[in-house]
């Protein structure tokens, strides 16, 4: 079965450098900070995705696999479109989240980041370059040591209600970007799920388990359908065509993945009449 990939690169990724390995040591990247000459955030070793992995259908005409991070600021940036996505086409699309795990750790110096004050100034700029609310000062006063624990409590969350877990990184982001708080420790997430509607003794408990299993399964598959950074989406019909939007891209350009997968695809107006724009964005957006 022939599978057909079309990339569409990145325009501008700050703040997105996708990590597939589980150690940062092995290659020694800077995960926070891309390559704003090329507009790429490339990892290393790590070719472009086109094996000939097929996405399943899901129970939709089109599956998007969605490669992001909670941390991910570019994916952040993406979220009014993605939002519209789902308002005009959600009749016709399924949305396999999946973690990316862009913060290993902090073993290593390069790109001008070596220690989390570094990044402050960076996500300031990236919430201009975006028009999205961004504190960068999250860490100059709690900084985050990784992306694990956020990857892992929304492999958790999905367990329990996959709907939930998507509202639960959506507040995680929040309460990370608006309210600098470190959502890498544990009484901040169990905070958020609640706020979430999980229950927070089971998603405890997947934690400490299954959800690690399934957090590493996400790795494996970006290996396999060659991720190289965040966000990164595949549409697929299941049958062998798949298109890839890589980076942060218009509108326009997941819309025109969707129809090039799925012709028949028709906007969903009315939805798009009764979303007032008057609402706040942590409202308008969710």
């Amino acid at each position: 079965m022939k599978v057909l990939y079309v990339v569409l690169m990145m325009v501008a990724c700050l703040g997105c450098h996708g990590q597939t390995k589980t150690k940062m040591n092995d290659t020694h990247t800077n995960p926070l900070l891309c390559d704003t000459t090329t507009g790429t955030c490339d990892v290393p070793g790590q070719t472009t995705a086109g094996t000939n992995q097929v996405i399943p259908q899901g129970k939709k005409p089109v599956t998007i696999v969605y490669y992001t991070d909670p941390i991910c600021s570019s994916c952040w940036g993406i979220e009014p479109q993605l939002r519209k996505l789902k308002l005009e086409y959600g009749a016709y699309i399924d949305i396999d989240y999946r973690m990316g795990g862009l913060l290993p750790d902090w073993s290593y110096n390069s790109g001008g980041i070596s220690k989390p004050s570094d990044v402050a100034h960076h996500w300031d700029d990236v919430s201009k370059h975006y028009e999205m609310p961004i504190d960068g000062d999250v860490w100059l006063e709690d900084p985050l040591d990784s992306s694990y624990p956020l990857c892992i409590a929304m492999k958790a969350a999905q367990i329990q209600d996959k709907d939930k877990a998507i509202k639960y990184m959506r507040i995680m982001r929040e309460r990370l970007y608006l309210d600098k708080k470190n959502m890498a420790k544990w009484d901040n997430l169990a905070d958020a799920a609640v706020a979430a509607g999980l229950d927070v003794t089971k998603l405890k408990k997947d934690f400490d388990a299954d959800a690690r299993k399934l957090f590493q399964d996400d790795l494996d598959y970006a290996r396999k359908l060659g991720v190289r950074g965040f966000p990164t989406m595949f549409f697929s019909d299941g049958e062998g065509q798949q298109l890839m939007v890589y980076g942060s891209k218009p509108f326009s350009s997941y819309e025109n993945a969707l129809l090039a997968i799925y012709p028949d695809a028709k906007k969903n107006l009315l939805t798009m009449q009764t979303q007032c724009p008057c609402l706040p964005i942590t409202q308008r957006l969710r």
